[in-house]
């Protein structure tokens, strides 16, 4: 199946790029209320899922152990921007299991945010792996090991307890079946399964509403939920669309962005959780996309997606960026 363009963008009068994708949005009950493109085929969900990783740290009584809060149970589901204050905490989370940063098995690169990169420039420091915007995934990870008595060594590997329970989580989650034909390995190192966006659009509803999991389950995701919506500058940082969505729509919406097109959420009221991808893997398609979806439903959102006016580094107007009519007639069960 050939997805449907979704986005495009037009310089002068013709259209100049097109983004295909695939969207689902899908009750608890597995039910699809709107669709476009191929929901069935797998797609690697990326950072997307962090917020369902993070089950298995408060599940295990990790979380509880070592004193995690809201901050830590945030950055546990972030991808964050590696800002001073983001990287202090994973530290103190790391600290807390009787760790440092040199335990992290996610790799070293500038923080996301311009400003903190800039910071470390003029002060000849160089990034560390705390400032990995998975870095609190990891740290999350590092904790349920020491909590387990399992070796930190090679907590990132498929095969390694912490990924084995997690992958768990997710096919329950899901209902997607996880066998080593579907595991891919992300940019920070760890395990990431390619799963249909008709799954995952489930598992977010579940997520955000404890339907079809066990009350134990319920509570954890609850607690994530929460973390998420009471610390939002955290889930992100300053000026990405997860820390500006969930800061205007606490308790309504949950949003998880993922790398190469990749975006999830939820809307815990309505029962709903939704997923898309975008096929090129443009991130600025994948905002658009997900800003029409929730906008469908809270329209007080419509104006935190990328620009939808197109400037040259003079700051003239040579373009649009649009989401397509087919989009549309798509998402009109959510209106």
């Amino acid at each position: 199946m050939r997805n449907p363009v979704l986005v495009d963008l037009t310089r002068g009068a013709l259209v100049e790029s097109r983004h295909a994708g695939a969207v689902a949005v899908v009750r608890a009950s597995g039910e699809v209320v709107a669709s476009i493109g191929d929901i069935a085929a797998p797609i690697y969900p990326r950072s997307a899922i962090k917020p369902l990783q993070a089950i298995v740290c408060v599940e295990t009584g990790a979380a509880d152990r070592f004193g995690f809060g809201p901050q830590e149970i945030v950055l546990a589901s972030a991808s964050h921007s590696g800002l001073p204050g983001q990287a202090d905490l994973v530290r103190s989370m790391l600290e807390r299991a009787g760790l440092s940063a040199h335990a992290l098995g996610c790799g070293v690169h500038d923080p996301l945010d311009a400003a903190a990169t800039r910071e470390l420039v003029r002060a000849r420091v160089e990034p560390s792996a705390l400032n990995h915007n998975c870095s609190g995934k990891h740290a999350a990870m590092l904790a349920t090991a020491v909590h387990m008595g399992e070796p930190t060594e090679g907590y990132w590997r498929p095969n390694h307890l912490v990924q084995v329970r997690i992958a768990h989580v997710l096919a329950e989650m899901t209902g997607a079946a996880l066998g080593a034909d579907v595991c891919g390995i992300d940019g920070c190192s760890v395990p990431n399964w390619a799963i249909p966006l008709s799954g995952l659009a489930q598992a977010f509803a579940r997520f955000a509403t404890g339907q079809g999991v066990s009350a134990d389950r319920a509570a954890a995701c609850r607690r994530i939920a929460d973390a998420c919506w009471a610390h939002p500058d955290l889930i992100a940082g300053p000026g990405r669309l997860d820390t500006k969505v969930m800061t205007r729509l606490p308790n309504l919406v949950l949003t998880k962005g993922g790398a190469e097109g990749a975006y999830c959420g939820a809307f815990p009221e309505l029962g709903l959780g939704f997923a898309l991808k975008i096929d090129d893997g443009a991130k600025r398609a994948a905002e658009a996309v997900a800003i029409a979806v929730i906008s469908k439903i809270h329209p007080a959102v419509a104006d935190l997606g990328p620009a939808t006016v197109l400037s040259n580094w003079r700051g003239m107007d040579v373009g649009r960026m649009r989401t397509t009519t087919t989009l549309a007639d798509a998402l009109r069960n959510l209106e």
